[in-house]
C-alpha cells in the first residue's frame, strides 16, 4: 500500500487546479474539479496499527445487522449536473468510500439532483457494490409523499430502500402510514425520522416513544452536544440506531482549530487529522452508529473513512477532543 504521504500526494494531484468554492456540510471546500479517469483504484491508507483491514461496523440494536461506522451524506456535494467534469471527482469519492468498506449513503429529495447523481454513479461504478440506501420523504400530503418516494426509488435505481425517513418530521402523521405500508410490502427495510435543528430534539423524542421506529438522524458534533442530554439515551433505551448529520457542524469545527497543531495524543487513537478526531468523538458515544460526512473531494473522503479504523476514544478522550474546539 502507498504510504499516507504518497497517497495524499496522489489525491492532491488529482484535485490540482480546483478553484475555491462554497463550504460543504463536511467542512471541506466544494470545488469545480476536472479529473482524469482513474486508471486504477488507489489504496486508501496505511494499514492501521490495530490490524484492521476494513472499516469497523456496529450492529443495529434490534435486528443486529452490521453497518459500517462511517457513512456518506450527499447534501450539496452530489447536487451537480450531467457534465462529466462535475461528476468525475464524485466517482472517485465513491471508490474511496467503497474501498474502505463504506456502504451507507444518505440523500433526500430536498437535496436537488443528489439522488439522481448518486444513483447514476453507483450504477456506473459498482461502488459500493451493496449500498445501504437511505433517503427521505419531504413534502406535505399522503399522495404527494407516496409519489415522491416512488420518484426517489427511480432516481436511486433501486426497487428497495434500506431506510426511509420522514425528513425534519414534515407532515409526519400523513407519511407514517405510507412508510409502514411500504415496509410491509418489502419495499422498505427500516423506518426513521430526522430533524436538523436542536430545537427539534424534543419532538424527535416524543415521536420515538410513540412509534416503533428503527433509525433517528440528528445533528451532533464535538461542539453541538444537546442530543447527549436526552435523545441519545432515549435511542439507546428504545433500540433505535442513530445516524449523525453535520458531524463537523457545517465546517465550523475546522475554523475553531485553525492554526493549532494536531495534538500528540491523537496518535493514540490512530488519527492523523482533526477531521478523524472529530468523527471519532462522535463514534466514541455508545448510542451512535454512523456519522454522515459529506464531501466532493476524494482527498477528504480518504481522510474521513480513516476514522472508521483503529481504537475509538473513551469518555475522557472524548472530552479532550471537545476541549480542542471549546478553547
Amino acid at each position: 500500500m502507498l504510504s499516507r504521504r504518497a497517497l495524499l500526494g496522489v489525491a492532491g494531484g488529482l484535485v490540482a487546479g480546483c478553484r475555491k468554492g462554497q463550504v460543504d456540510p463536511a467542512g471541506e471546500q466544494r470545488a469545480s474539479v476536472v479529473m482524469p479517469p482513474a486508471t486504477s483504484e488507489p489504496p486508501l491508507m496505511d494499514a492501521p496499527k490495530s490490524g484492521d483491514t476494513t472499516m469497523k461496523t456496529r450492529a443495529h440494536p434490534r435486528t443486529h445487522e452490521a453497518l459500517p461506522v462511517i457513512g456518506m451524506g450527499t447534501w450539496q456535494t452530489f447536487d451537480v449536473g450531467a457534465d462529466a467534469g462535475e461528476r468525475a471527482p464524485l466517482r472517485e469519492v465513491l471508490r474511496q468510500f467503497a474501498a474502505a468498506g463504506g456502504r451507507v449513503i444518505d440523500s433526500s429529495p430536498m437535496y436537488g439532483r443528489a439522488e439522481e447523481v448518486a444513483g447514476d454513479l453507483v450504477a456506473e461504478t459498482g461502488a459500493p457494490p451493496r449500498p445501504f440506501w437511505a433517503t427521505k420523504v419531504w413534502t406535505r400530503g399522503r399522495a404527494e409523499g407516496a409519489a415522491q418516494i416512488e420518484a426517489s426509488m427511480r432516481l436511486l435505481r433501486t426497487d428497495e430502500l434500506d431506510l426511509l425517513q420522514v425528513h425534519n418530521l414534515l407532515d409526519f402523521e400523513a407519511h407514517i402510514a405510507t412508510l409502514k405500508r411500504l415496509r410491509d410490502a418489502g419495499r422498505v427495510r427500516y423506518l426513521g425520522v430526522t430533524h436538523y435543528t436542536q430545537a427539534g430534539l424534543d419532538e424527535l423524542e416524543r415521536v420515538l416513544r410513540r412509534e416503533p421506529l428503527d433509525f433517528v438522524q440528528l445533528p451532533y458534533s464535538a461542539a453541538v452536544r444537546a442530543a447527549e442530554q436526552r435523545l441519545l439515551p432515549t435511542a439507546a433505551e428504545l433500540g433505535v440506531a442513530v445516524l449523525v448529520m453535520r458531524p463537523f457542524d457545517g465546517g465550523s469545527l475546522f475554523a475553531k482549530v485553525k492554526g493549532q497543531p494536531l495534538p500528540e495524543w491523537a496518535a493514540e487513537l490512530e488519527c492523523t487529522s482533526f477531521g478523524q478526531l472529530f468523527l471519532k468523538f462522535i463514534l466514541g458515544h455508545p448510542a451512535v452508529h454512523c456519522p454522515l460526512p459529506a464531501t466532493s473531494s476524494p482527498k477528504h473522503m480518504a481522510d474521513n473513512v480513516r476514522a472508521g479504523f483503529g481504537r475509538m476514544p473513551d469518555a475522557a478522550e472524548r472530552e479532550k477532543i471537545a476541549a480542542l474546539v471549546a478553547g
